[in-house]
């Protein structure tokens, strides 16, 4: 059944997916991993790679499952700010003092345990 294959090609996640269906966008939302979907019978992926407009640089061998095709996020240069309150120091030290001997470092861990209140 077109499910099934759906759930097979999210497993696969391939580079290249044409979905030659009657009604394509049907399928649209079970599609999660792929990197590029060609929709419906006139749409080959050769269409699609060089003259549609998206990119061409795809996501091979299965990587789909957690990785994009090459976008602008690629070039822009990104920082995670993070401010925690006194208080929300004392609530999640300790667990980030777990995590962190969990994966063996220590020094991570009393960082984190430095900055609860005895």
């Amino acid at each position: 059944s077109m499910e099934e294959a759906c759930e097979i090609s999210n497993r696969i996640a391939p580079e290249h997916l044409e979905v030659s269906s009657n009604d394509p966008h049907k399928w649209e939302p079970l599609l999660k991993h792929a990197g590029a979907i060609f929709l419906g019978a006139y749409t080959s992926e050769s269409l699609g790679d060089y003259c549609a407009g998206p990119n061409h640089v795809l996501p091979t061998s299965g990587t789909a499952r957690f990785s994009s095709p090459l976008g602008v996020y690629d070039f822009q240069k990104r920082s995670s700010l993070i401010e925690v309150s006194e208080a929300g120091a004392q609530v999640l030290g300790k667990t980030a003092a777990v995590l962190a001997y969990g994966e063996g470092l220590q020094a991570h861990a009393q960082a984190a345990e430095f900055r609860l209140k005895k």
